[in-house]
C-alpha cells in the first residue's frame, strides 16, 4: 500500500494554484481519482473549464461566493468556507478520492474562515494512502509543521507591478 502525503504550496509567489493543478492532471493521466476543493473563490475561471474536462476523473466543488479578497469577509463567505470544509470531512472519509486538493485553504484560514485544527482535524481523517495538497498564501506554522512536503513560492519580479492586470488563460 502506498502512503498518502500533506503538501502545502505557500508563498506570496504566483504558481501555487498552477502547481497543484498539474499535479491534478498528472494523477488523472493516472487513473487516479481526484477532488479539487477551491475555497474563498467563486467563480468559474479557466482553471476550472480546464479541470472540467477531466470530469471523469476530476471533481470540482467551489466554497466561495467570489473572491472577497478585496473586500472583508462577510458571513456568507464564512458560512460557505465552513459548509465546504463539512463537504471536505465527508469527501475525505468517502475513500473514493486518492488525492484531494484544498485549493487556497491557507487564506481560509488566514480569513478566519475556519481554523487550522479544524483543517488539520480533516486532513487526519484521510486514509493513509490519500494525498492531500493544501495551496494558499500564509500558511499557518501549525499546518506547515503537520506537512510532509513544503514549497514556498516567492516573488522575485512580477509584471503586475508595471500594471499588467491578471490575463484569461495565464493568471485566471
Amino acid at each position: 500500500m502506498k502512503k498518502g502525503y500533506l503538501e502545502v504550496y505557500t508563498g506570496n509567489g504566483k504558481g501555487k494554484t498552477t502547481a497543484a493543478i498539474g499535479l491534478a492532471i498528472r494523477a488523472a493521466g493516472a487513473g487516479l481519482h481526484v477532488l479539487f476543493a477551491q475555497f474563498v473563490k467563486g467563480m468559474k475561471y479557466s482553471e476550472i473549464r480546464a479541470l472540467e474536462r477531466f470530469s471523469d476523473l476530476v471533481t470540482v466543488r467551489q466554497y466561495g461566493r467570489g473572491c472577497f479578497i478585496e473586500r472583508q469577509a462577510e458571513k456568507e463567505d464564512v458560512d460557505a468556507a465552513v459548509s465546504g470544509l463539512k463537504d471536505v470531512r465527508e469527501c475525505i472519509r468517502s475513500g473514493i478520492y486518492d488525492l484531494i486538493i484544498l485549493d487556497e485553504a491557507s487564506i481560509a484560514v488566514f480569513y478566519s474562515l475556519f481554523t487550522v485544527d479544524e483543517l488539520i482535524g480533516v486532513i487526519r481523517e484521510r486514509k493513509p494512502e490519500c494525498e492531500v495538497v493544501v495551496t494558499g498564501r500564509c500558511a499557518p506554522q501549525k499546518l506547515i509543521d503537520e506537512a510532509d512536503l513544503v514549497t514556498e513560492m516567492r516573488e522575485i519580479k512580477h509584471y503586475y507591478t508595471n500594471g499588467v492586470k491578471a490575463r484569461i488563460g495565464i493568471e485566471r
